[in-house]
């Protein structure tokens, strides 16, 4: 019989063999938005054993050890593998948990493979097995019939459909379990911003592509090895919001981030596709005693998110869909370990002193607190670069009081003759535009020096844009002359 509340979930794109991981907004049930877990109070069958496990780390004077509550190996600072769990108590779940998950996803779908809701709660299958058994005598499921390697088909009974359109009432998640928060806290340590002391060729390296003199990149250098969060500001098309976004590249390429977190019982949704680019793991290791990584975590790219004029206040708070149950991280959660661009500072529809009384504490603090809807408060590590990008000088935006808690203020200047000629070539190999030093001074002579225009850095990929444009229409191959300069000139100065 078939139980599901939409008779398409069961024959959509779960229903031909591809797995829901909970993360997938186009569907109705399911995890959209997820949230983080704290320990203890939840109900959880971790009990009080994670804070015994963090009294016995190694304290070693030399090597800083960080040991996750859900049982991972040990791990320097800067290096994070989550193993799987091989316990519900490992797992820092309890057996009420995982049973909402698995009877939500059977009632979604009908009949299914026990490997099936193991894979797409993110628990191994050995851990589930039990449940399983456990579900049949209190007479929730149905063995249906045998499937392979020991497995079974279940279905769930009338008892069990009415306990899971119960829970469904609480949260329409059933995507990946959630990550307790002691192992969401472990993972920031471990991957933190804060332990990177780049040094000059890091930084050289992360901002290869960009045109920036010696005094500017020492600049950028200090303040991201201060960790403070700085002001980037100038005119606009110098290259800001480029700079910012190359940041991250200085502290390394990946981290491992949770799918979900559980905070007091309930799921926040945390792994993010917007925002967060998932990497394709080519083959998977183990640990010393051969266990498989946790796939409750995914590995993804070290994030650089940026919010610009859009951005209001309540989404740097937990953000609850009341159709769904299902609540959705805050932007400085989902940078945690990477970097957050405040991108057009100043031009937000609130005051730049209520984005600042929101975010220095946790900025200085490096932790946050965050509200549930069930009214309950917990604390979350913040642990990001936070950069400010503005076209208006910081102290317009602020007074003196707030400036100084942001100590680097970097200005971005526009381009000299020489920087704008760097800025032509280079951009001009990555178009293939043959380069001439001639058609660039022509421009610099008759189109910016006699028109008292100041150069920026952005010209030189715009006008070379329009330029390959043409000749795209034209089917001619682009060139760098006077003729395709005066055209291009025209174009994008035409109101300026």
């Amino acid at each position: 019989m078939d139980h599901s509340p939409n008779s398409s979930m069961g024959t959509g794109a779960a229903g031909n063999g591809a797995n829901f991981d909970g993360d997938d907004s186009c569907w109705a049930v399911g995890a959209r938005q997820a949230t983080p877990a704290s320990s203890g109070r939840d109900g959880s069958a971790k009990a009080a054993n994670t804070h015994n496990h963090a009294s016995d780390h190694d304290r070693s004077e030399n090597v800083e050890v960080v040991t996750a509550a859900n049982g991972s190996a040990p791990m320097t600072a800067g290096s994070y593998t989550p193993w799987a769990p091989r316990t519900l108590e490992e797992a820092g779940l309890s057996a009420r948990q995982v049973e909402a998950l698995c009877l939500k996803f059977l009632l979604s779908r009908g009949i299914v493979a026990g490997r099936q809701i193991a894979e797409q709660v993110a628990l191994p299958f050995a851990l589930l097995e039990k449940l399983f058994h456990q579900w049949k005598v209190e007479q929730l499921v149905v063995f249906k019939q045998s499937a392979s390697l020991g497995d079974y088909l279940y279905e769930l009974t009338e008892l069990g459909v009415q306990r899971a359109r119960r829970y469904l009432r609480q949260s329409s998640y059933f995507g990946a379990a959630p990550v307790s928060l002691d192992d969401y806290t472990a993972s920031v340590a471990a991957q933190s911003v804060q332990s990177q002391r780049p040094d000059h060729n890091r930084l050289r390296q992360a901002f290869a592509d960009l045109v920036l003199d010696d005094a500017t990149l020492g600049q950028i250098g200090e303040a991201i090895t201060a960790g403070l969060g700085f002001f980037l500001f100038g005119a606009p098309g110098n290259g800001k919001t480029s700079i910012a976004e190359r940041v991250t590249a200085v502290f390394g390429t990946t981290v491992w981030i949770p799918r979900a977190i559980n905070a007091w019982g309930e799921v926040i949704r945390f792994y993010d596709p917007s925002v967060h680019e998932a990497i394709e793991e080519e083959a998977e290791p183990l640990s010393l005693d051969r266990r498989a990584i946790d796939k409750r975590w995914i590995r993804i790219r070290r994030p650089t998110i940026v919010a610009g004029g859009e951005l209001t206040l309540d989404r740097l708070e937990v953000t609850t869909n009341k159709t769904t149950g299902i609540s959705e991280a805050p932007l400085q959660l989902k940078s945690n370990c990477g970097t957050f661009v405040m991108d057009d500072f100043g031009r937000q529809r609130f005051r730049p002193e209520e984005f600042l009384n929101r975010w220095i504490v946790p900025m200085e603090k490096r932790c946050d607190y965050l509200n549930m809807k069930s009214g309950r408060t917990f604390q979350v590590p913040i642990d990001q670069l936070v950069v400010l990008s503005t076209n208006m000088n910081p102290r317009d935006l602020l007074d003196e009081a707030f400036l100084r808690r942001i100590p680097y203020k970097i200005d971005v200047h526009s381009p000299t003759e020489s920087q704008f000629h760097e800025a032509f070539q280079r951009v001009a190999k990555q178009f293939g535009i043959a380069y001439h030093p001639a058609a660039v001074d022509y421009l610099l002579q008759h189109h910016f020096k006699r028109a008292d225009r100041p150069l920026r850095f952005c010209h030189a990929r715009d006008l070379l844009m329009q330029i390959r444009t043409a000749a795209l229409f034209r089917n001619q191959r682009p060139e760098l002359t006077k003729e395709a300069l005066d055209a291009a000139v025209k174009n994008y100065f035409s109101v300026v």
